[in-house]
C-alpha cells in the first residue's frame, strides 16, 4: 500500500494561489525529495501535511487512512515533523527538548520511564550530542538547535518523516551525517531539500516544484539535467555521474563561461 497520496491539494494565501493541484505519492521506505527555487511552495507543502495549514481543497490519505481525520496523537504515533523555525518560547535543557518527542506514545500525566530515557540518548548520541544533554537550548547556535529537533523526531520513533530543509543550518559534516542517519533508519522521508546535489545523493525520487506546480518529477537522473535546472532555477550547470556514488552530480556554472 502506498504510504501518502496527496490528490489535487490546492492551499492560497488570500487571493495567493501558492499550491496548485498537487498530487504526489510517497511509497513505503522511500525517501523522496521536495526541490524549487524559495517561494515554489515546498514548505507549504509540508505545512499542510503536518496541519499547520489547512488545505482549500484535495486529499491526502497516510496508510490508506484520511489523513486529517486522525487524531493528532494518532497522526504523531506515524508523522514525525521537522521544520525550518526552531524557535522555542521557553529555555528547556536539550535532553527535554528531545524527550518532548516521546509525548506521542505516553498518557496524560505519564513520567519518562528508563526506556523513553535510553531512546533520548541514543537519538543524542547518533547526532554527537550526547555531551550537550544538560545544556540550555536557547545557549545553542542555530545549526547545534537543528540537530536538536531532528534527535528529538527520532526520539519520537515514527516510520515516516517530514522534513523541511532540515540541514540547511548545518556544516557539510553534519549535513552529510544527518542524512546518512536518516537514511540508515530504513523510515519513510518525505522531505524538502534546498542543496541539489543532496537531492541527488540521498533521494530515490524528486517532484520538482515552480510556482506552486509540480513539474517535474521522477528518478534524480531523469530529472536533475541542465536543462530541467536551467528552466528551474535560471542557472547553467553540467552534469555527470559521479564514479564513486554512482549518483548524479552537478557543477553550476557562473554566467559568462
Amino acid at each position: 500500500m502506498t504510504r501518502l497520496m496527496m490528490n489535487q491539494l490546492n492551499f492560497s494565501y488570500g487571493d495567493a494561489n501558492v499550491a496548485h493541484d498537487i498530487c504526489l505519492s510517497v511509497e513505503r521506505g522511500e525517501f523522496v525529495g521536495l526541490i524549487g527555487p524559495n517561494g515554489s511552495g515546498k514548505s507549504t507543502i509540508l505545512k499542510n501535511l503536518y496541519r499547520a495549514l489547512t488545505p482549500d481543497s484535495g486529499s491526502v490519505t497516510l496508510d490508506g487512512d484520511d489523513l486529517f481525520s486522525l487524531s493528532h496523537k494518532a497522526a504523531a504515533l506515524k508523522l514525525g515533523v521537522v521544520g525550518q523555525e526552531n524557535d522555542v518560547p521557553f529555555d528547556f535543557l536539550v535532553e527535554e527538548i528531545v524527550a518532548m518527542g516521546r509525548s506521542p506514545h505516553k498518557k496524560l500525566f505519564d513520567i519518562d520511564n528508563a526506556h523513553d530515557r535510553y531512546i533520548v540518548h541514543h537519538a543524542l548520541e547518533h547526532l554527537g550530542m550526547a555531551d550537550m544533554a544538560k545544556r540550555n537550548y536557547l545557549h545553542l547556535s542555530g545549526g547545534e538547535k537543528q540537530r536538536v529537533l531532528i534527535a528529538r523526531v527520532i526520539a519520537q520513533e515514527c516510520d515516516f518523516l517530514l522534513l523541511d530543509e532540515p540541514t540547511n543550518h548545518l556544516d557539510i559534516g553534519y549535513q552529510l551525517q544527518i542524512f546518512d542517519y536518516v537514511k540508515r533508519l530504513g523510515v519513510t522521508v518525505l522531505s524538502a531539500i534546498h542543496d541539489l546535489n543532496m537531492a541527488a545523493l540521498y533521494c530515490d525520487r524528486i517532484f520538482v516544484l515552480k510556482s506552486g506546480r509540480i513539474i517535474f518529477h521522477g528518478k534524480p537522473e531523469e530529472v536533475l539535467t541542465p536543462e530541467n535546472i536551467y528552466d528551474v532555477y535560471g542557472v547553467r550547470c553540467d552534469t555527470h555521474l559521479h564514479p564513486t556514488t554512482g549518483k548524479i552530480a552537478i557543477t553550476f556554472l557562473p554566467a559568462g563561461l
